[in-house]
Formats: C-alpha cells, structure tokens, sequence
C-alpha cells in the first residue's frame, strides 16, 4: 500500500509544504473521528474535470464504520464525488442531501475544505477535502455525551477549513494519547467546565476531586490539585494558553498518588476564540510500570558494574600472582588468564553503562584489538584495524564473543609475526633446505604487519573474519587437533555458546584468515536455554 505521500507525488501537483499539512491532520485527525462517531477520508483533487483520490482513511472508535473495505488509493469521479467539488471549489462545509448506501449500510456524506495558512497567518487556498461519513445504521437520539462530542466535532471541522487545525506539534510529542474516550472535558471563553464525560470525572476522582466538575475554573482546579506546585502552574497556564488560542505541550498532573495526562486544544471556529477542548488519561498504572522499570534497569547496571569491578580485582590477584612465578610458562599462563578475564569486564562494563541488556560492539571490539598489541609477546609492531560494524548485540553473544576476539587477535600477533631473531633463524632454514630467501631489498616497505578485523550482518547472521599479513599457518596445523589452550577455547566457545563455526585457513594474499559466522537470531527452549 502506497503512503499519503507516495500518492499525492505520484498523482497531484502539491507542493510539499500542502503535502506535510496533510500529514499533520492526518496524524492528528482520529481525535475528530472519535467526536464525529464518523469516518473521515482525505480526498485530493487529481484533474480539472473533478475526479478525487483518497491517500487517508481512519475509522471511528466510537462508533461503526460506514466502510468495511478500505478506500486509500480509490479514484472516484462523477456524481458519487458532487459534494467533494462544492466543498473544494466554494471553500465551504458541504452538509447538505440525502443519505446514500454503501452495500446495506447507510451513510450520510459531509465535505470539509482543507486549507493551509499563508506565512502571514491568513487563510490560503484550499489543497483537499475531508470527508466525513456517518454509518447511520445505528441511529438513535443522542445522548449528553454524543451531543456534546457533535458540537465540539463541527468546531474542530471549521477550525479545518479555516487552516487552524491541526495545532503544530510539539517537539517529542507522540500522536498515542489523549483520546476522546479517555476523557473529555469541554471549557467556555471563561474557562469553565460546560461539559466533563464520566472517564474524564473518574480521572478527576483520582486525583482527589469528588465534585462534579461543572461550572468549575478549571485552570484554578489544576493549581490546587497538583501536589507539586510547579506542576500544577504549568498545567494551569497550559489551560490558559488553549484560551488564548494556542496549543500548549502536554502536561503531567501528580496528587494522591495518582498521574493524569492533559492535553488542551483552542476552540477557534471562524478564527473566534469560544473556549477550550482538554483530553485526559488517567496514567497512574503507566507511570508506575515506568518506575518499576527505571529501577530495575538501575539495579540490572548496577550488578553488571559490581561484576565489572569483581573480575576486575581477580584480574589484579592474577597479575599479582603472575609477578610471583618463578617458572615462565606459569607466568606465561596467567597472564592470558588476565586479559581474558579483562576483556569479559570490557563488556560488563559497557553493560553498566547501557539502559537494556545489549552493547555496542564496535567500541569493545576496538578496545580489545588496543590491548592485543600493547601486551602481546613479540618485538613486531603490529597495527590494528576494523572494517565494517559489529552493529549492538546481545550480551550474551557479546560477551563470548569479545573472549573470542581477545584469543584470535592475540594468536595473530604473536604467533604471525615472529620475533627478528625468530625470522632470521626461518630464513636460514629455508637456505638450508633449498629455498631461496627473499632479499631485503625486494620486500615492499609499505608492507607493515597489519590485523584487520572484518565484520558485516548477512541474513540474521554475523560474519567476522581475523585477517593478518603475517607468516601464515605450519604446514602441519590441525585447528581441530590443536593443543593450544587459546584455540580450545575459541572453539569451545564459537560452537558452544554462540552455535556457530569458525574455519582457519591460508589467506588469499598470505598470512592467516580466521572465519567466523554466527546467527544472531535466537529462541528459548521450554526448559530457559537459548538456541538459535
């Protein structure tokens, strides 16, 4: 299905500012849906000859919609479309004939001219039409509360058709809530209370209020129900601000232990200022689910900080330890044991810091190929370097996957890139057995031992590649049957823990590739464990 912008670009001459304000009442217009107990469609003009297309429908929640088909993308001509004509050529509200009948349900038709304001604030000329139609199957006499919704409907169609509504956004302001079922409350040019539905009196219970609201100021009520007063004077000059004709933000009133969210629109038909529309929701259960999770998220970072700070001290114990060894291969052992241990604080680090159980992997990663060079064993200068985004994952792949990291890096300069004497005793064995040595001279300068760490997402799967220039595998290397404790871990890891595979091989330009893929989809078993 094509958006609203799609079509209009694809079948009308609007410029893009009438586009954004067709945007802005539709974004906006369930509100006089809900009043009208009617379904609106936004029709545009298509040709001169008076052919209309609809790019937006909404239903009413309030009552039954007169169409069971959706009508977005229909091109209507002829007398089916009379009325959209008059209201888009004569600039008026059209309300006038007969009920028609869409299949066995009967519908009454109205047109409402849309129009956008000049930049000096007057009325522009008019871009489409709304049309409101009524399923009239359900007919009775209204109600109260129905009359009050009518009436306050044909002051927001006016304020339409005068170029009024909707009221500009506000920044960070959804379209979610207030609804008209939630609560309504309807203010004269004094700001008094002529008319409150039940759901907006039972929000005003829970505040404290147990009066009718009727006849109340309603912005002196907010002052003194708020239990912060600051709240309660900006709720009160919101109000005051709809009476003037402007569209205050939203605002949140606190008492009793009990949260109401208001929202106040100016009542301007014919640009004549006759009052104010407050929507209210009563948020209590909302914000305190808010609460309860801003607590939880507190706690779940602090214990990632205090597990953070735990392997951060078992770190410091095995260095300890380490400075304490005589015997170099137990010195050796346990300062691998370290930087494992440092580089999975690296994550619970990170975590400690983040709102939700997943990290940006690229800092880590980055973070991790920092500390291989800085502590590796050998007198080569390596550089490092990452290609692509490891993008935000998990914590429970992050933190395998950062040990995983750590060993293969580590492996690719140590073991790439030997020491100088190391490499010259290579080359005297190959002498010896025949091989011609490269010369100094024919080897590139700009050739610097490098490590590059790819990444890129393919299909709900992570593919990581190790790449080094250095000296490459044995001839004899096995990766399954490999004794080293590093490698066993890597192993371990990428099919246990992450369920996925790694492969070692030659690169394509010498040196050592490393292959990682892992899926990133996961489920969970009836018994809590993960799996892909």
């Amino acid at each position: 299905m094509s958006t609203l912008r799609d079509l209009a670009e694809e079948h009308t001459h609007l410029r893009p500012a009438d586009i954004d304000h067709l945007h802005r009442i539709a974004g906006d217009w369930q509100l006089l849906s809900d009043l009208s107990f009617a379904d609106l469609l936004l029709w545009v003009p298509v040709d001169a000859e008076g052919t209309f297309l609809c790019v937006a429908q909404v239903r009413p929640t309030t009552a039954p919609t007169a169409y069971q088909d959706d009508q977005v993308g229909r091109i209507v001509g002829g007398p089916e479309v009379a009325h959209l004509g008059v209201a888009y050529s004569q600039a008026r509200i059209w309300r006038e004939g007969d009920p028609v009948w869409y299949g066995d349900v009967p519908a009454r038709h109205e047109a409402i001219p849309v129009r956008l304001r000049t930049a000096e604030g007057e009325a522009g000329e008019v871009i489409a039409v709304v049309g409101r139609d009524t399923n009239l199957s359900t007919a009775r006499t209204p109600s109260q509360l129905e009359l009050n919704y009518l009436t306050t409907a044909d002051d927001l169609a006016q304020m339409i058709a005068d170029g009024t509504f909707p009221p500009p956004r506000h920044p960070g302001e959804t379209t979610s809530a207030p609804r008209v079922g939630d609560g309504l409350v309807r203010l004269d040019a004094g700001g008094k209370v002529t008319y409150a539905s039940p759901n907006a009196q039972s929000a005003y219970r829970r505040l404290g209020y147990a009066s009718h609201l009727v006849g109340e100021d309603l912005a002196a009520l907010h002052r003194r129900l708020a239990g912060d007063p600051l709240d309660g004077t900006e709720a009160s000059n919101g109000i005051l601000a709809a009476l003037r004709g402007e569209a205050p933000p939203r605002r949140e009133i606190d008492a009793r232990g009990a949260t109401m969210l208001t929202r106040a629109l100016p009542l301007m038909p014919a640009g004549v200022p006759i009052g104010a529309l407050v929507l209210v929701r009563d948020i209590t259960e909302v914000r305190r689910r808010d609460r309860a999770l801003i607590t939880k998220d507190a706690t779940i970072r602090e214990i990632h900080h205090r597990v953070k700070n735990n392997l951060q001290t078992v770190a410091a114990l095995l260095r300890l330890q380490a400075r304490r060894v005589a015997m170099p291969e137990a010195r050796v052992a346990l300062e691998e044991s370290v930087r494992r241990v440092a580089s999975i604080a690296l994550v619970h680090e990170t975590l400690s810091m983040s709102s939700d159980e997943a990290v940006e992997f690229d800092g880590i990663v980055d973070r991790v190929a920092s500390a291989a060079t800085e502590v590796a064993a050998t007198e080569v200068s390596v550089g490092m370097r990452r290609r692509g985004s490891f993008g935000v994952l998990p914590a429970e792949i992050a933190t395998s996957l950062v040990m995983v990291l750590n060993e293969l890096l580590l492996n690719a300069v140590e073991h790439g890139f030997p020491p100088a004497d190391e490499a010259e005793e290579e080359t005297l064995v190959a002498s010896a057995s025949g091989m011609v040595p490269v010369a100094p001279a024919e080897v590139d300068p700009s050739l610097r031992p490098e490590v590059v760490v790819s990444a890129h997402r393919f299909r709900k799967m992570l593919h990581v590649s190790v790449t080094d220039n250095g000296r490459g595998l044995p001839p004899d290397f096995d990766a399954e049957r490999g004794s080293r404790l590093g490698l066993q871990i890597v192993r371990a890891l990428i099919t246990g823990e992450l369920r996925g595979t790694i492969e070692l091989r030659a690169g394509a330009n010498g040196g050592t590739e490393a292959m990682l893929v892992i899926p990133l989809a996961r489920t969970t078993t009836h018994d809590g464990r993960s799996q892909t």
